[in-house]
């Protein structure tokens, strides 16, 4: 017997614009129907691939909407997948406690589908497809014990997944929750962990496999490439096949061109507008919402410099210019050259501002500037994924704010010196 499984996470239903729509430009629709549409794709393809079961590994909502509209889609949803045939297991993530009304949602729920138990871990067993499935739920938002240890022994004679909302032995950027270890799930004796939380795709074992599928849509620049999910064939209680599918209906795109080789600002937009082309056909169908970086040792730089803004305006027109309306956003352009030769022997008049930016990492208070940004990410534990990765709390918290952004000082500082 062959039949197909969707293993999705982080759907993060309705996730707020996140300050996105205080851009005039910014497609506000796109951005905020991004989740829903995403999820839509998800039952389209499980649909056309007559799948048995949809693993959902907990974050189906983003925390306490206001009111019942999000949770109504979803139960729709749902309701498509049991018309269909389609069985559903799903587990709460920390963004899923958080809600109130996603605890009261379950009674909207077909039949079909099941929402595992959040006081301890339970099974759910498919004899026709001599399946189980294995996981629990999320009691609170912040949960910091090892909640894989408590999960039933494999059945035997059954295929045994389990569903497991986790950071496993650390996620970048993402809180540690319900740590555990790749060992510790490795020897369990389950066929495949469905794991999720950690934003970013990963199969981190391949026997038994161990996979993140990664959000099925990305919601901001911290969130760039390709969104989706992972379908599994199983073929007489074996896995056959694991592939990720793209479901994201916007692609979050970072596009860093190297001008070092650009002799003037014809030469630069040339070269960027070729990046740009590349990556919205990348994209495929797709709106690309993406940050531009144009960098490099270029002897374009003192034209670049000398009226930064209107570079950036001549480069984000030539790109919208390009593509189909509609096609395309650009969140930022970033201009970070330096003139060919390399730093130029600074002004004497600049030198005392050179030494205090090298004596600024030893100052106290920057070690008391992290302190504070690090009490307030934690305090807030939703404000990190707001905030740009380049920003100065973000790079306060990981302690590299004097040696990486006071030697983006130093360059810049140089490199206006150089330019006159």
């Amino acid at each position: 017997m062959i039949y197909r499984i969707i293993h999705c996470a982080d759907l993060h239903l309705d996730s707020p614009l996140r300050g996105l729509s205080a851009s005039a430009d910014a497609p506000v629709e796109a951005l905020r129907t991004a989740s829903r549409r995403a999820f839509e794709n998800l039952i389209d393809l499980a649909i056309a691939e007559s799948v048995a079961v949809v693993l959902i590994a907990g974050d189906i909502f983003d925390g306490d909407w206001k009111d019942w509209h999000t949770g109504q889609f979803f139960a729709r949803g749902l309701a498509r997948l049991a018309a269909a045939g389609v069985r559903v297991v799903a587990i709460s993530g920390n963004h899923d406690a958080a809600s109130e009304i996603s605890r009261k949602l379950e009674s909207a729920w077909p039949e079909q589908a099941r929402l595992l138990d959040h006081k301890k871990p339970q099974s759910v067993h498919f004899h026709d497809l001599a399946l189980s499935i294995h996981g629990r739920s999320f009691p609170t938002r912040a949960v910091y014990d090892n909640i894989a240890l408590d999960y039933p022994r494999p059945r035997e004679g059954h295929l045994n997944i389990g569903l497991l909302h986790t950071a496993l032995d650390g996620g970048d950027g993402h809180e540690p929750y319900a740590p555990c270890t790749l060992p510790q799930l490795r020897d369990f004796g389950y066929d495949y962990w469905a794991l999720g939380h950690v934003h970013v795709r990963a199969e981190r074992s391949q026997n038994p496999w161990i996979v993140f599928p990664g959000n099925l849509q990305a919601r901001h620049i911290n969130e760039a490439g390709e969104k989706g999910a992972t379908l599994i064939t199983v073929e007489d209680r074996r896995i056959i096949s694991v592939t990720h599918v793209p479901l994201d209906v916007l692609r979050w795109q970072r596009i860093t061109v190297d001008v070092s080789t650009c002799a003037d600002a014809d030469a630069v937009e040339a070269t960027w507008l070729a990046a740009i082309r590349a990556a919205a056909a990348a994209a495929g169908d797709r709106m690309l919402a993406a940050r531009g970086r144009i960098h490099g040792a270029s002897p374009a730089h003192a034209e670049l410099a000398a009226n930064p803004a209107a570079m950036q305006d001549r480069l984000r027109n030539v790109a919208l210019a390009a593509l189909t309306e509609g096609a395309l956003w650009l969140e930022r352009i970033e201009l970070d050259t330096t003139p060919p030769t390399g730093p130029a022997p600074p002004d004497p008049d600049a030198e005392p501002l050179l030494h205090l930016l090298t004596a600024l990492p030893a100052d106290p208070a920057i070690a008391q500037l992290a302190a504070w940004a690090r009490e307030l990410l934690n305090k807030a534990p939703g404000l990190r994924d707001t905030l740009a990765d380049d920003h100065p709390a973000i790079a306060l918290d990981r302690g590299d704010m004097p040696e990486s952004l006071l030697a983006q000082a130093h360059a810049l500082l140089r490199a206006r010196l150089a330019g006159g």
